[in-house]
């Protein structure tokens, strides 16, 4: 078992090298790596002195013991043992006493809801077989993920509107103007947020990421009537190429951005 640095990126942008079937664990105050094996296993929840990762260190509505990470028959297994319910990509949630689920191969974000409607998140990323990886020729470059610039009051306003999404809900939609500014306003109090403010810097982000060659962005390009279509695929796009992860939702509940 190995530490994943405080400071590692989401793993949503992916893991350190590692032999296939390699779990990576993540959290706000850090994580770790651990090759498989039979009968190996991860322990997460709140008490930071007697669990490998810690989620909701503050938290008194999250188990001390929240869940178990278990490798067997070739295979990592996700089980709750604590009174909250997990919650899995397409709001699957997993209950205390069900049987365990599977890891799936790649990125895998597990949300534990506490207090007051705080959202505690543990990335979980297991490594795919070398053999299933596009081998490229020596002397091509690398292609990174390509993210889009955001300044800082951008990338606020859209953690907030789109925080359904980074929650990894099924069919997540974007907040109302008003629900989003309002938000906004608790958290940035005296910065003016309103819905105009709002829904003018969000189209200025639109019309930008349009220019750039992004389709879906423009009321021209999508069939009347227009609803939430414009504000979906923005966030889908940020979501897509990395700009927004999950670990952003940390400023929700006071932190900073990554």
């Amino acid at each position: 078992m190995d530490p994943l640095p405080r400071d590692h990126p989401s793993l949503a942008l992916g893991a350190p090298p590692g032999p296939p079937g390699t779990l990576c664990a993540r959290a706000l105050g850090g994580g770790l790596t651990l090759r498989p094996g039979e009968g190996r296993e991860v322990l997460f929840g709140r008490n930071r002195d007697h669990v490998h990762v810690c989620v909701g260190g503050d938290d008194w509505r999250v188990s001390r013991l929240q869940g178990v990470v278990t490798h067997r028959e070739r295979q990592w297994w996700l089980r709750n043992t604590g009174r909250l319910p997990l919650r899995l990509p397409g709001s699957l949630l997993l209950f205390t006493q069900e049987e365990p689920v599977p890891l799936a191969e790649g990125y895998t974000p597990l949300f534990v809801r506490g207090s007051a409607g705080r959202e505690h998140l543990l990335e979980l990323y297991v490594t795919g077989p070398e053999g299933r990886r596009a081998v490229p020729h020596p002397g091509d470059p690398t292609q990174p993920p390509r993210t889009w610039p955001l300044a800082d009051d951008e990338r606020l306003a859209l953690i907030v509107l789109g925080q359904r999404y980074l929650l990894h809900e099924a069919s997540p939609q974007p907040l109302t103007w008003k629900e989003a500014a309002a938000q906004l306003e608790a958290l940035r109090p005296g910065e003016g947020w309103s819905a105009k403010k709002l829904a003018h810097k969000v189209a200025r982000v639109r019309e930008r990421l349009s220019r750039g060659g992004v389709a879906g962005l423009t009321e021209a390009e999508v069939p009347q009537p227009v609803g939430n279509a414009l504000n979906d695929n923005l966030l889908r796009e940020l979501l897509l190429t990395t700009t927004l992860v999950p670990p952003d939702l940390a400023v929700l509940d006071g932190g900073t951005q990554d």
